[in-house]
């Protein structure tokens, strides 16, 4: 039963391709398994009309408390734009949004609820845990990258903490916060292309920080979802693409939102937490522990190939090669 005194929560799930059918369903019953229940799911259908009907099909007899609305992208294919047409449709006084490729825990909703108690928070990210398709994590694969498979990566803080930016996989935000700041920027972030683009949320945190400079914004480790992983990202080749397009992607952000804002936490990581995971990683090899070596090499390499793609995209935005734009959110619903 949700506290009346508290918003509803609205769940958006953007989708794209039949390819995840079951991870799909999956991902909406688990929003429908929760403690605190959701008002709402809007699946968000990015250009794909046989899924847009199936989905449709599936879910138009929802039952009583576990409404599910299929719609389908009002904008230019990509994922920021399927998610500023969830945030345009929804009725909660807080948005919620879930991968397609993910389950959350029962109390996911819950702790996230539990935080707009403060009228100053803004925003509220969560953990999520990786869930490979080989059935274990890859031996060279450093936890301080698992941000390339879309998950918590070690050096983030633990607990309940503030932070620049939430991750939009496993996010919540104040309605407010869209009325402030302005919805998803287009031009950033997954476009259904092959280049695994991304950044797009940290672009949209810290626009929401400069138009409120007293907003909160949290991370809450307890609000858990857990995200499969294809085998096919457990290999070198997709670290090392994912890791060159996460720099053509700040590059972006740093020229939206300059390069001070834009790069802050990533002075940090670079300077702190990815030296640390190389000595560590050297320290196993010396141990003799499966995988030493090659997660300190990988961790190198990610750094060079994040660096070089930053270097790329920056030349790319001053040649005017690259843009991007940032559009209102008109939501005809409120709860």
């Amino acid at each position: 039963m949700n506290d009346p005194g508290t918003p509803g929560v609205s769940v958006v799930i953007c989708a794209y391709t039949e390819d995840r059918w079951e991870d799909v369903l999956a991902a909406v019953a688990s929003v429908r398994a929760q403690s605190r229940p959701a008002l709402e799911t809007l699946l968000v259908v990015d250009h794909n009309r046989a899924l847009l009907d199936r989905l449709g099909e599936e879910y138009k007899d929802s039952p009583d408390g576990a409404v599910v609305r299929v719609l389908a992208n009002a904008g230019p294919r990509g994922l920021s734009a399927g998610r500023n047409t969830g945030i345009a449709a929804s009725r909660g006084g807080i948005v919620a949004f879930l991968d397609d490729d993910a389950v959350a825990e029962r109390d996911w909703l819950k702790h996230f609820a539990e935080a707009y108690d403060d009228p100053r928070v803004m925003a509220v990210g969560g953990r999520t845990e990786p869930v490979w398709a080989s059935g274990r994590r890859p031996d060279w694969f450093p936890e301080e990258f698992d941000w390339v498979v879309g998950c918590t990566y070690r050096g983030l803080p633990r607990g309940r903490v503030r932070v620049r930016n939430v991750l939009g996989g496993n996010a919540s935000f104040r309605r407010e916060a869209f009325d402030a700041a302005g919805g998803f920027a287009t031009g950033i972030g997954r476009d259904g292309s092959k280049r695994p683009l991304g950044g797009e949320e940290t672009e949209l945190c810290i626009r929401l920080s400069r138009a409120r400079p007293d907003a909160v914004l949290l991370i809450d480790d307890r609000a858990v979802i857990h995200h499969r992983v294809p085998e096919v990202r457990e290999h070198f080749r997709y670290f090392r693409t994912r890791t060159y397009a996460e720099g053509l992607s700040k590059a972006l952000v740093a020229r939206s939102v300059g390069a001070e804002k834009g790069l802050e936490s990533e002075r940090r990581y670079t300077t702190r937490v990815l030296p640390a995971g190389v000595v560590r990683g050297l320290r196993d090899a010396l141990l003799a522990r499966p995988g030493g070596a090659g997660r300190a090499g990988a961790i190198v390499a990610g750094v060079l190939t994040a660096a070089g793609g930053y270097l790329v995209g920056s030349v790319r935005a001053r040649r005017g090669g690259v843009t991007f734009s940032v559009v209102g959110i008109e939501g005809a619903g409120r709860d």
